[in-house]
């Protein structure tokens, strides 16, 4: 339904919601007049909320000087703040600037995810379209187009430029002012690491640069807000830099010759999005992202298939394996058909293979010009492999590592690609182990350029490996990626990705991830969407339990992350002798789908504890997962997401009474109950720990 107001309305409703819920400054000052806009400005400050009336998103000019702000039950979540763009050479679109013209429409709608979190999407919004003009020439300037959500908005420019003109962007000046006092979530920008870092937990002062998504505790009540970005297409990856005490402000990654962005005539950039909640769980109850990306560009996905499925791969990690050729190497043909027949025995989909293919003897972290992506090791017959999983059954999840040179990667992209769909691998691992910042790529005059991994040729880049896969009914799931803005609404072969500091720090990170991490992700990371984190380590202290790198959970919390860390395709990321040696657990593993009819979050605290349950798709059983940080809790849990009337066998998988991540992680306690609707559930998680909980309707 898409309803439409006058001008004269909107400058009405506009006024009078400012003069209720809005102290706006008025504007200093306005243009001349000889200005070509003289007589045509809006003084009145433009509103538009949100359908629930409870959050309101206000934009107006001061002094000429394009401002914004947004206001939650009529206190302000970001206070004043600028909006606009700069340029290398063309006129910069930051000052004397003023509202000429408005518009505004509404939308409640519904649509189908292929897979995801839930089926069924809600679309109901506002959005208000304000044109901004330059007070010496008209034909300069921007709209900001804004559409407010009862959990947040989002609001891009999309600015006009005569047909052939060139624009560099090289600042973006959007900035989001946030009282000082609020604490926060974040993990710093621009460091080597790209975004596999532990969260820091902050008052806002103390934060630098920043990634998104960005998390924060208002003083005001407790409002949780974040912030991140949708729809980052042929653009640069946004960073949070606060240059001014309590100020956020937009820095785009930059390209090798100091340029952002560069474009041809007319363009929109990402939307800047802002999720707004009474308590934590909201963030993660929100579908915002995902609608402010543009529909399935593929037609029929019908191919990319969610699932469960193991690897070669943590032997690497934990060093009985290795990549490259040798004794020790994993990529065997009988070590995938070994791994090939565990998956088809215990109903995964698939079996990853990392290091099958030349180029892993010698330096291949600095140098990906040695990788070949249709040459396998001679220890290695991927034709016998394809043809051994066909015949069980299961599928060979593929795999390319690039060391992050981008141009040997796509001057081979596309004979790859042919040569896994001969083969039927449907599923690629994609990798770009790069220090941030240290893309390679080769211009056209061949010489050696150097890329973020979230700067506009990255972008694009990621977009190109999605459209060939894509032609050839393949999915990907790349590691070190650009973070996800929702573009697997349009690109539903966008499976998974990593940009997490994921289960390999376990293996040999300095430190390993602390018990509070999975906790934390959940309203940080996750915001942006699927994390491929490759849970299910069940030799938790593999190094013995007095080494520093050991998984810093219980056995329990390693079955929860299936439920509370999102993947439509989900890793077991354990040695199969493991999961062989630990039926009863193992099969909370087996049994947990990848693919949901829809997922609540229930409750939770940031970094502290998260109680997420989802419902199968296409089915009627519920599963649990409960994850807390290094604190032990109780946690009474109501069962009223069940079908009221209606008994349940709960398949409870919890840490028993002597749990603890470091002193006694094995302790799991493996009981069935009979729960309906009126059921409220206690869960004793220890120190580190989880449950995981199956409930399967009577």
């Amino acid at each position: 339904m898409i309803a439409r107001q006058s001008r004269a309305a909107i400058r009405l409703g506009a006024a009078l919601l400012a003069l209720s819920v809005v102290a706006v400054p008025a504007s200093r000052a306005e243009p001349g007049p000889d200005s070509p806009i003289a007589g045509e400005v809006i003084e009145a400050p433009l509103v538009v909320t949100s359908p629930d009336g409870r959050l309101s998103a206000v934009f107006w000019s001061e002094g000429g000087l394009p401002r914004y702000r947004v206001q939650f039950d009529g206190e302000d979540v970001i206070s004043p703040s600028m909006l606009g763009l700069r340029f290398a050479v063309a006129g910069n679109l930051d000052t004397r600037l003023w509202p000429v013209d408005s518009e505004t429409t509404s939308a409640n709608t519904q649509w189908e995810l292929p897979w995801g979190e839930r089926r069924v999407v809600h679309d109901q919004h506002n959005e208000l379209l304000v044109s901004y003009r330059h007070e010496r020439d008209a034909s300069r300037g921007f709209d900001v187009r804004v559409r407010v959500f009862d959990e947040g908005l989002g609001f891009r420019y999309e600015v006009p430029v005569p047909d052939g003109e060139h624009r560099a962007i090289v600042d973006e000046v959007t900035s989001f002012a946030m009282p000082q006092e609020s604490e926060t979530w974040w993990t710093p920008a621009g460091d080597y690491n790209r975004y596999e870092y532990v969260y820091r937990t902050t008052p806002l002062i103390d934060v630098d640069t920043a990634h998104t998504p960005f998390t924060a505790r208002l003083p005001n009540e407790g409002v949780h807000i974040a912030i991140h970005e949708a729809a980052l297409v042929d653009y640069s990856g946004m960073r949070l830099d606060q240059q001014r005490e309590g100020v956020l402000t937009a820095e785009l990654a930059p390209g090798p010759d100091g340029i952002a962005v560069h474009k041809n005539g007319s363009f929109t950039t990402p939307w800047r999005t802002i999720q707004v909640a009474e308590e934590a769980v909201g963030l993660i109850n929100s579908d915002l992202i995902l609608n402010l990306n543009e529909p399935n560009v593929l037609g029929d996905v019908s191919w990319v298939e969610p699932g469960k499925y193991i690897g070669i791969w943590w032997g690497m990690h934990i060093n009985t394996m290795t990549w490259g050729s040798g004794p020790e190497h994993g990529a065997t043909t009988e070590n995938a058909i070994e791994y090939l027949d565990f998956a088809a025995e215990n109903g995964f989909a698939g079996v990853l293979i990392e290091g099958w293919n030349i180029g892993w003897d010698g330096d291949w972290f600095n140098n990906g010009a040695l990788f070949s992506f249709t040459e396998s090791y001679p220890d290695f017959d991927i034709e016998a492999v394809t043809d051994h999983a066909r015949t069980r059954g299961v599928r060979l999840i593929g795999h390319h590592e690039t060391s992050g040179h981008l141009t040997n990667y796509e001057t081979q992209m596309e004979d790859a690609f042919d040569l896994y769909e001969r083969l039927g691998v449907t599923q690629v691992k994609t990798g770009y182990v790069a220090d941030a910042g240290n893309l390679l790529r080769i211009d056209e005059n061949g010489e050696e350029r150097h890329e973020w991994h979230y700067g506009q040729y990255a972008v694009n880049h990621h977009i190109r490996v999605l459209e060939a896969a894509a032609a050839r009914h393949i999915s990907i799931n790349p590691h070190e990626p650009v973070k996800d803005t929702g573009l697997r609404r349009t690109y539903p072969n966008w499976i998974s990705r990593e940009g997490v500091r994921g289960q390999e720090f376990n293996a040999w990170g300095n430190p390993p991830n602390p018990p509070e991490h999975t906790a934390m992700l959940a309203f940080t990371r996750m915001l942006a969407g699927p994390a491929d984190f490759t849970p299910g380590i069940f030799d938790l202290t593999f190094n013995g339990p007095d080494s520093p790198n050991r998984v810093q959970t219980t056995l329990a919390r390693q079955l929860a992350l299936y439920v509370v860390l999102y993947s439509p395709i989900q890793m077991a990321a354990d040695l199969p002798e493991n999961y062989t040696a630990n039926p009863e657990p193992f099969q909370f593993i087996r049994d947990v789908p990848t693919d949901w009819e829809e997922s609540i979050a229930l409750q939770g605290a940031v970094g502290d504890f998260i109680v997420t349950v989802r419902q199968e798709r296409g089915g009627a059983d519920w599963y649990l997962g409960a994850a807390t940080d290094e604190e032990a809790r109780t946690l009474s849990v109501p069962l009223d997401f069940l079908e009221a009337g209606r008994a349940y066998a709960a398949e409870i998988y919890r840490d028993g009474p002597d749990a603890h991540w470091h002193d006694n992680p094995y302790d799991v306690l493996i009981e069935t109950r009979t729960v309906d609707a009126d059921t409220v559930l206690d869960l004793p998680l220890a120190a580190g720990g989880g449950a995981a909980i199956r409930f399967v309707a009577e």
